[in-house]
């Protein structure tokens, strides 16, 4: 019986209860929680860490993990910015510059993905490796010169402009959920992943490409990466080697915590999409029922262990390290 609760905790129906007592407990503590303002402000902080869950499901999925995800999203983000309307260079190339950008993203991944199937290293150890690529990529882009900011006020409204009442950068993140939401659980591609993650000689030995799939996923996976370094660097409005400072962080925990189990062959788009709107919407809570900001990463990360051991425990036999 115990053991059944357990897995429970960790099903959609789990973790959706969760959201709900969650999304209740602080509209007490706070009405302002509640309100049309704070909903907007939520989908706002989502939108990036949203994006970039795709891609990182999709690696997961297939029992391989992807810790590329801040370098890849700094340089994306510098060499969007450097490229379109800014302070310090005169060379806007109009939308080109997402092309560059998106380009730049979906390269370092085909490199993640292609030594980490074709070598066998491990996916942790290349994809530790392309973060440090990533941000020195990135670090020099950014130079010693003048900090790059967005002289266009279009580009630096965009996110934050309100389309049927909801942020165009959630828009955007929805867009990018529902094309994963259909690869994932609706095409050979995404089975095929899933395949992968339950048992790779199997699915070898029935014919699978193993290793294309294996690319074309970090591939995916980088490439998001991109597009959320190029959102993160407009919602800031200037450019940065750090934009994507924590986003690691976010995304892991959050598919974890949805059911996407790291060692593969189980969760999917989804249910990492519905554990990000959690740990978003713990975070904004705690700020708004007035957690001091000392102790505001204390009590996020002890209710982040609790929740990731409730999930991750019924899996425990399966978890593959060095995958």
């Amino acid at each position: 019986m115990r053991n059944l609760s357990i897995k429970n905790l960790s099903g959609p129906t789990g973790i959706l209860a969760a959201l709900v007592v969650l999304i209740v407990l602080f509209s007490l503590l706070n009405p302002r929680f509640a309100s049309v303002e704070n909903l907007q402000n939520v989908l706002f902080q989502v939108s990036v860490p949203l994006i970039i869950v795709v891609g990182t499901s999709l690696v997961i999925q297939m029992g391989s993990i992807d810790l590329s995800v801040e370098g890849v999203m700094g340089a994306a983000g510098m060499a969007w910015i450097l490229l379109s309307p800014n302070t310090r260079l005169e060379g806007d190339i109009g939308v080109w510059a997402w092309f560059v950008a998106l380009g730049l993203g979906l390269v370092l991944g085909l490199i993640t993905g292609a030594i980490y199937a074709k070598l066998k290293v491990p996916s942790f150890v290349v994809s530790l490796g392309t973060w440090y690529v990533g941000l020195g990529i990135a670090i020099l882009l950014y130079g010693n010169a003048l900090l790059p900011s967005l002289t266009s006020e279009a580009l630096a409204r965009w996110p934050t402009q309100l389309t049927l009442g909801l942020p165009n950068c959630f828009w955007l993140a929805a867009v990018i959920l529902a094309a994963g939401v259909f690869v994932s659980h609706y095409t050979k591609f995404g089975r095929g992943l899933m395949a992968i993650g339950n048992n790779e000689p199997i699915a070898r030995s029935n014919g699978m490409p193993v290793d294309r799939y294996k690319i074309a996923a970090f591939a995916i996976a980088g490439t998001l990466c991109g597009l959320a370094g190029i959102l993160a660097t407009m919602q800031l409005g200037s450019g940065s080697p750090d934009i994507g400072f924590g986003q690691l962080f976010v995304v892991i925990p959050a598919a974890v915590i949805g059911g996407t189990a790291l060692s593969g062959g189980e969760g999917g788009v989804i249910r990492s999409a519905i554990g990000v709107f959690l740990l978003i919407i713990l975070n904004n809570g705690l700020v708004l029922a007035g957690v001091d900001p000392d102790y505001q990463s204390g009590v996020f990360g002890m209710i982040l262990l609790i929740a990731v051991i409730a999930v991750a425990w019924p899996q425990r036999g399966r978890l593959k390290v060095a995958k």
